[in-house]
């Protein structure tokens, strides 16, 4: 009797443990792993540094900080994230944005950025309004934002941002790159972006000039933790 009671025991420890685990670091339908916890990111992070979320205001400190989705300047009309001017991406992200803001900069350019990472509760929430994959990552499948691999940019100059064609967030065909029926000044301009994200190992999305992301060659989990986690300074 008393084997088959510690048995019992142990069986419902093994469940509780199972459940937590399955709670702050699940799979979706598409075996998408999502991260909720920080104590699982700080994990990752101790495993292996590449991992690590660096704060772009603190890592590109000459960048200007304009998060459209801590507004309501955005195609929700919703502040989706928390108030703030901090954003973050994947290390070997901001290394690399670096390179660009570098390489701009000698030309008089900065980099303009409305977006990086999202949690991936908001992505969801997004996916519920437009449900338009040319335009917003289906949640089944995460997202480069969410993995902190993707960055939303324009340029200024001057302290003003140069003419794209088309405003951030702007669903029409005038804001693929193949849209070529727009004034010199602007194909130049987007030219200029494009070639220098590629030319630092980024890829551009066909159907949004703003949007870039970094390859996901080390298999980067989904994220769904807070600013105020990831500003957390021990992990």
């Amino acid at each position: 009797m008393m084997q088959v009671v510690r048995l019992n025991i142990n069986y419902f420890r093994l469940l509780f443990i199972i459940v937590s685990l399955f709670s702050s670091k699940h799979s979706t339908a598409q075996e998408i792993t999502v991260v909720s916890k920080l104590k699982i990111y700080q994990s990752q992070v101790k495993t292996d540094s590449l991992q690590t979320m660096a704060s772009l205001r603190d890592f590109l400190p000459s960048a200007i900080l304009d998060l459209r989705y801590a507004t309501r300047q955005n195609f929700t009309g919703k502040k989706l994230y928390s108030k703030g001017n901090q954003t973050f991406v994947r290390i070997a992200v901001a290394h690399a944005l670096k390179k660009v803001q570098e390489e701009l900069g000698v030309q008089g350019y900065t980099l303009k950025i409305w977006d990086a990472y999202r949690p991936y509760s908001v992505t969801k929430k997004m996916w519920e309004l437009i449900g338009d994959e040319r335009y917003v990552a289906n949640p089944a499948k995460g997202s480069g934002h969410n993995r902190g691999l993707a960055i939303d940019l324009t340029l200024l100059k001057n302290g003003k941002e140069i003419n794209m064609g088309t405003g951030f967030d702007n669903f029409t065909d005038t804001a693929h790159h193949d849209f070529k029926n727009l004034p010199d000044d602007v194909l130049q301009n987007r030219k200029l972006l494009k070639t220098t994200m590629e030319k630092h190992g980024f890829r551009a999305l066909d159907t949004e000039w703003w949007h870039y992301s970094w390859p996901n060659n080390r298999n980067y989990d989904v994220m769904d933790l807070s600013f105020k986690d990831l500003r957390k300074k021990d992990h």
